[in-house]
């Protein structure tokens, strides 16, 4: 319900800072003004063809699925997983290091760079070994050196996963080869668990890596460089190159991670920014030998289908209704004399300039509001008193604060003292 106050009134500004009951606020508008799940996908699946059996277009800039086939299918993702490998790694450690080879590193299977037991690398090295070529057993010794074992720097992944979202992401192996593990609970309960994500989270993800994280600038660096050569501790002298040909395939590509196993097929992770609009893709069992080009096919497919389906819109074209910013009575307020009705004007606090979204040609922005009906004094300026929701897609985007402009004290004693003395003075 959205509360509105109407009428004659005296105002009185207010300061301070105190929440009312937000989560409370927001179910109630959550279930008023949304029809739909905050996740329905607005596009018809029959507008694209897709060889991929799960794909997912979004948003970059703030998640929104823009359209999704099977996007919350559980599947294996083989070496888009590196991606997930690399901004662990950059966060949480330098480029300078030195990593040591262990006898397990050098022993993963290929696509390998063939690292042997005892050698010394640069970290920086091997992250472009890890994500041009996708070598094997580079991203274990990454892993290793990051977090004391390939279990340990697995936690890492599934935490970094999560913390920005991933609600369906399971990664055990810093390369994406395929693994289980079973987990045995205190009651003696086991559960299998197995290497994977859906393609929802692995679009999220590259997202994360690509415009959110602090070291977005290096992973970029890393993930569009065409050729890089360089030497090991040893002597040794290396030269990996891109396997990511969609960089040169579209105008606007920006970052991507091929992969492949038996178990997953052909898959793609990437990035593309063009005309103001930030876009990123998944791509999961999208063919098996000989089909490699068709994960080309269905990356070109769903971004062409984003850039010309979707304009970005700004919240700042929304329209608030006036009524949203009436005054409030505050109750017990000290006023100018016995009995006066006490108003508070309020605000808007923050900005929505900039803030903005994807949007198709049928779908607007809308708001609502929320205000109390009344106030207790004492009151302080800042103190929250209502939302203004910015709705679209059936999903709230963002919310901004509706608070009190200024402050107002309780009637006390001396306020009461104060008033008689000068009604008898004058």
């Amino acid at each position: 319900m959205f509360f509105l106050f109407l009428g004659k009134k005296r105002r009185v500004h207010i300061r301070g800072c105190r929440k009312w009951a937000a989560v409370l606020i927001i179910s109630l508008i959550l279930a008023a003004v949304l029809p739909f799940g905050p996740d329905k996908v607005r596009v018809s699946a029959e507008e694209i063809s897709l060889y991929s059996t799960a794909a997912v277009l979004m948003d970059a800039d703030n998640g929104r699925v823009l359209y999704g086939k099977n996007a919350d299918d559980f599947m294996a993702n083989a070496s888009t997983t590196k991606i997930m490998t690399c901004i662990v790694a950059l966060e949480n450690a330098d480029l300078n290091d030195i990593v040591e080879v262990s006898s397990y590193a050098a022993g993963m299977p290929k696509v390998k760079l063939y690292i042997k037991a005892g050698e010394h690398y640069k970290l920086e090295d091997l992250l472009y070994s890890l994500m041009l070529e996708s070598h094997n057993d580079s991203a274990v010794a990454i892993a290793e050196h990051v977090g004391g074992s390939v279990e340990r720097f697995s936690d890492m992944m599934n935490k970094k996963a999560a913390d920005i979202g991933c609600e369906s992401t399971c990664f055990l192996t810093p390369n994406g080869l395929d693994a289980t593990r079973t987990l045995t609970g205190e009651d003696g309960s086991e559960e299998c668990l197995s290497h994977g994500t859906t393609a929802r989270d692995l679009a999220r993800i590259m997202a994360y890596c690509c415009f959110e994280s602090d070291k977005s600038e290096e992973f970029l660096k890393i993930t569009r460089t065409a050729s890089y050569s360089f030497v090991n501790e040893e002597g040794r002298s290396f030269n990996c190159n891109n396997h990511n040909l969609f960089l040169n395939m579209m105008d606007g590509a920006l970052s991507g991670k091929t992969g492949f196993t038996n178990k997953a097929g052909y898959c793609y992770v990437g990035a593309l920014e063009k005309d103001g609009k930030r876009f990123t893709i998944a791509l999961l069992a999208c063919g098996w030998p000989n089909h490699k080009s068709y994960k080309w096919s269905d990356a070109k497919e769903l971004f062409s289908y984003g850039l010309e389906k979707f304009e970005k819109r700004y919240l700042s074209e929304a329209k608030v209704e006036k009524r949203a910013m009436s005054p409030i009575p505050v109750k017990e307020a000290q006023g100018d004399y016995f009995g006066e009705e006490v108003w508070v004007e309020v605000k808007i606090n923050g900005s929505i300039e900039g803030k903005g979204l994807l949007l198709s040609e049928e779908e607007k922005i809308l708001t609502r509001y929320d205000t109390v009906r009344e106030l207790q004094a004492p009151v302080r300026e800042g103190q929250v008193v209502g939302h203004i929701y910015y709705i679209a897609a059936d999903e709230i985007f963002c919310t901004q604060e509706i608070v009190a402009a200024s402050s107002a004290e309780k009637i006390n004693f001396l306020w009461i003292f104060s008033k008689i003395i000068k009604k008898f003075l004058l």
